[in-house]
């Protein structure tokens, strides 16, 4: 694979990169040949190809492979309660005033690029303590990602390993509350929680499919692997996404500082649509 990896450079490394960005919107520079190369290995492996541009060849020749392109070169990197003051906000602040102003309307949110499902299924047990107070509350969580293998981890509601013992160590209670430990050693949510939970596959690059609102948007740690020009084309179709005021919650890295939005400042990471 040495000989391959030297290899992937000049016109072969360009067709590459071109169809990392024309499949998945990311924006990935020369220096990431090495990665792509240790996650593309197995695919030749498992295809019999003999080299890289044979499966770049294949790849600009139809569309039977491009998911699993898809799904090798998308990062997932996700954790249950990520970032504290973003779930202190969502909690203590958006939660119980959103439902002051919406007692019999349902709560409806989007994890967009979810990823395995960690920030989704957070989102459901924050909801379902803040209905164990407030009975005639309802929520919908629609979490999307570009990857079909992490969705299907995410539909799955099955967690296991380091994420799952970092949220032991935070927050114990919810882990004997709503996880029930299977016979392998992984833990499942709650159906309380999975009843109110939907994935979707879903390009950033496009809007929210069927129409649909939402109240609040959880975009976050995303925005980081596009250009400038695609981060406004994001954001553009999460303003289209939202209702009249709705919120948009970004990553720790994150800011619309330098981007001509319509989102209005409301703290950091936490902006509302104007």
């Amino acid at each position: 694979m040495a000989e391959a990896a030297k290899k992937l450079e000049g016109a072969a490394l360009t067709r590459l990169l071109t169809l990392v960005k024309t499949h998945t919107g990311i924006t990935m520079e020369e220096r990431k040949r090495d990665m792509l190369t240790a996650r593309i290995k197995p695919r030749l492996r498992l295809l019999g190809l003999e080299s890289l541009e044979d499966y770049i060849d294949q790849l600009e020749q139809g569309k039977v492979e491009i998911q699993d392109f898809v799904n090798l070169v998308t990062t997932n990197e996700t954790h249950f309660f990520r970032t504290q003051t973003v779930w202190d906000y969502f909690q203590n602040e958006y939660l119980p005033e959103w439902y002051k102003k919406n007692p019999d309307t349902i709560l409806r949110i989007w994890s967009a690029a979810s990823s395995t499902g960690e920030e989704a299924h957070s989102l459901g047990m924050v909801c379902e303590e803040f209905r164990f107070k407030h009975p005639s509350f309802k929520y919908k969580i629609m979490g999307s990602d570009i990857d079909t293998n992490v969705l299907a981890k995410a539909r799955s509601g099955v967690f296991k390993d380091r994420t799952l013992d970092e949220l032991k160590k935070r927050n114990p209670v919810f882990v004997e509350k709503y996880f029930r430990e299977q016979a392998d050693g992984t833990f499942r949510i709650s159906p309380v929680i999975s009843a109110n939970l939907e994935f979707f596959q879903h390009n950033l690059h496009k809007a929210a499919p069927k129409g649909l609102l939402f109240d609040i948007v959880f975009l976050r740690n995303v925005l980081i692997y596009f250009n400038d020009q695609d981060q406004e084309l994001v954001l553009s179709n999460m303003h289209r996404s939202l209702k009249p005021e709705g919120m948009l919650i970004l990553g720790e890295s994150e800011s619309l500082a330098r981007h001509k939005t319509q989102f209005i400042f409301k703290k950091p990471l936490i902006y509302m649509k104007g």
